[in-house]
């Protein structure tokens, strides 16, 4: 290929977690165990929720939510890794990576706004018992669930047509395991200002606001908590959140540390490895902290299992 812009590039190399050999067997294994957790965890939670009828409330019908977008998350990332490591090739092409950047941005966004819709609905249920079926009715909860979809799709279509405005040099290695849009405008041989504006912009409005709704959502039911004059119904009160402060914790702790990752060292490898934690591991992981720490879900998949009612 010669030197010069070339809008036409048909396909990126991915370069990977890592360039050694000898570390693909281990890693085939080792991602190919982490994607089967993650799928069949994930659909656990999915089936446990709608087949018990104990369990169709406002929160467990966000839960079924969460668990489906893990499930797109890992699988826009892992499939393609194991089959350029089965196959030795590191090949993606460019119809593959603009797909790749859509359904990476929708379901990472969606994440984030389903763990802020999700810590409104304990903050009802904590701070507004009495009125939580009134408040949390099915359409309401509908609507937020939509409005959570409409809104992350449309900010992923917009991101990803922009990315198809961008034209390439010679360089088409990316040094990740994955196609992630940042990594693709750094790239580019075009003007870039438009898609970096823009994914800022979606940082801060789309990223920022949930994280912000999560936080005073918190606020409000620590000084509720606080107002409980009882150990026990405190305890109660926190028992309920326990979960999905524990998913919310992991979710944004790996974002930071691979932020931090990105900013301190020049390897972009090493960022690469980082991202894993995020994109793989926290999607795996939900489900045990969803499942183990909750009793009705434990029970709901027992009787699943003795196929009783």
């Amino acid at each position: 290929m010669e030197p010069g812009n070339d809008t036409r590039i048909s396909k990126f190399l991915l370069l990977g977690i890592s360039e050694d050999p000898t570390l693909q067997p281990f890693l085939f294994g080792l991602f190919l165990f982490m994607y089967l957790v993650t799928v069949l965890g994930n659909l656990l939670i999915i089936v446990a929720t709608i087949s018990d009828s104990h369990l169709h409330t406002p929160m467990y019908f966000f839960l079924d939510n969460l668990s489906f977008a893990d499930i797109g998350f890992t699988s826009t990332t892992v499939p393609k890794m194991l089959v350029n490591i089965e196959t030795q090739s590191k090949v993606i092409t460019y119809t593959g990576c603009i797909a790749q950047i859509f359904f990476l941005i929708l379901f990472c966004v969606l994440d984030n706004f389903l763990l802020a819709v999700m810590a409104y609905d304990r903050y009802v249920a904590i701070c507004h018992p009495l009125h939580y079926m009134v408040i949390m009715n099915h359409r309401l909860c509908g609507l937020l669930v939509l409005a959570c979809w409409a809104t992350t799709a449309l900010n992923s279509l917009l991101e990803s047509l922009m990315a198809l405005r961008l034209s390439f040099c010679t360089d088409v290695e990316i040094p990740h395991f994955v196609c992630e849009l940042n990594q693709l405008v750094l790239l580019a041989c075009s003007d870039t200002l438009p898609n970096v504006i823009v994914m800022y912009f979606a940082a801060v409005l789309l990223g920022g606001g949930p994280f912000a709704g999560i936080l005073y959502s918190y606020s409000k039911i620590v000084s509720s908590v606080r107002a409980i004059s009882s150990t026990q119904g405190k305890y109660k009160a926190f028992s309920t959140c326990a979960s999905h402060l524990s998913v919310v914790s992991l979710f944004y702790s790996t974002l930071l540390g691979v932020y931090l990752s990105s900013s301190i060292t020049q390897n972009s490898q090493s960022t690469a490895r980082a991202s894993v934690m995020y994109s793989v591991v926290t999607p795996m992981l939900n489900p045990f902290i969803y499942s183990l720490r909750n009793k009705d879900i434990m029970g709901a998949l027992r009787r699943l299992f003795r196929g009783k009612p």
